[in-house]
């Protein structure tokens, strides 16, 4: 398996077939997002859209982005966006993109990454730990959790 940057990609297109046929929500958004090109003004200039590959096709998907669902909230960066396609869960794919991602927020000198999420015990098997309840964009309330990039866990917000 191989871990592509979208926008990187010299194959955006067949990538954005494979993201067409995921068939949740979240997923038909972010197909909107780039699509329409508003991939970057929704979650920033800066974000990677990550996919983990085999071969030619799409085995998991998340973005590494400055904004998330949270606003406000002065915390970055998060990883969103989070989808396994049906027949490769159980297998812990997402944790491959999970490092990858861990590992370009330390190259940009962060210390931790955020997600924020309605799951509960998902996270926690990849080490992110739970930080506490934020509001969403919706008015929601939203698990967040923090993920160390340098195997170190600050336990403050921010």
């Amino acid at each position: 398996m191989k871990i592509t940057d979208f926008y990187a990609s010299p194959d955006r297109e067949h990538w954005l077939s494979q993201l067409r046929l995921c068939d949740w929500p979240g997923g038909k958004w972010l197909v909107e997002l780039i699509e329409k090109d508003w991939f970057h003004e929704t979650v920033g200039g800066t974000s990677k859209l990550l996919l983990l590959t085999d071969g030619d096709r799409l085995v998991s998907f998340c973005t590494l982005s400055e904004w998330d669902d949270i606003p406000d909230s002065g915390l970055t960066p998060w990883v969103g966006f989070v989808y396994t396609y049906p027949e490769y869960r159980g297998r812990r794919c997402f944790g491959q993109l999970l490092d990858e991602a861990s590992r370009l927020a330390a190259e940009q000198g962060f210390d931790a990454l955020y997600i924020s999420t309605d799951h509960i015990g998902l996270y926690e098997k990849y080490g992110c730990e739970y930080i506490g309840d934020m509001t969403d964009m919706r008015g929601n309330a939203s698990r967040v959790y923090i993920k160390g990039t340098r195997g170190l866990v600050r336990n403050e917000k921010g």
